[in-house]
């Protein structure tokens, strides 16, 4: 018993080591078969035309969700952005005509009263000059009445002193010579009779 125990126990024992590596190799030639197949049966999925329809699908919803986003939300606030720009430029732009309207009317109004000063002022001088010379040919006039009045009175005191003088020069000259007659012939001579032959001698 011990000895047919035994040869089945081997019998046994051996059995699956046999089919253990005839197993092993048809799994490891399935998976080389498999993994030969997998490799060379599929595409890149991009260039497969098979997935072409629902790559179109999904490209025609994105781009739809893309266009609803932009059209509702990204291009109505852009194109605020550029209304408020615009009106912005456009409030700047008129307030800047605006000043230059402003400062054109002043520029002309400075340059009106500018001409309108110089030419009071020439009024003025001609005006001052007019009165100045017409005071001073008054104030000459006077003057020279002043001066021929006082001429006048002067060459008439001159004259009379004149006169004054030479009648004294006459009786000065007519007590020295009657003191000269004396004192040559000794002989007393009256003034009355020097002034007399004075005058027959000048006469």
């Amino acid at each position: 018993m011990s000895q047919s125990t035994f040869v089945v126990a081997e019998a046994t024992t051996e059995t699956p080591s046999a089919e253990v590596p005839a197993v092993t190799g048809e799994t490891g030639q399935t998976t080389e078969s498999t993994g030969h197949d997998g490799g060379h049966a599929g595409a890149f999925p991009p260039m497969d035309a098979t997935t072409y329809p629902s790559q179109i699908f999904w490209l025609v919803v994105f781009f739809g969700l893309l266009y609803v986003l932009m059209s509702r939300l990204a291009l109505p606030r852009m194109a605020q952005v550029l209304e408020r720009r615009h009106s912005a430029i456009a409030g700047d732009l008129a307030k800047a005509s605006a000043l230059k309207n402003e400062t054109e009317l002043a520029i002309q109004s400075y340059e009106k009263a500018l001409a309108d000063a110089r030419a009071g002022a020439q009024a003025i001088a001609s005006e001052t000059r007019a009165r100045i010379g017409g005071e001073v040919e008054s104030e000459r006039a006077a003057l020279d009445k002043t001066l021929a009045a006082r001429i006048a009175d002067a060459e008439a005191r001159i004259a009379a002193s004149k006169t004054l003088a030479m009648k004294d020069v006459g009786d000065v000259a007519a007590e020295t010579a009657a003191e000269i007659v004396a004192e040559l012939t000794g002989t007393q001579v009256s003034k009355a009779d020097v002034a007399k032959a004075i005058s027959g001698l000048k006469g």
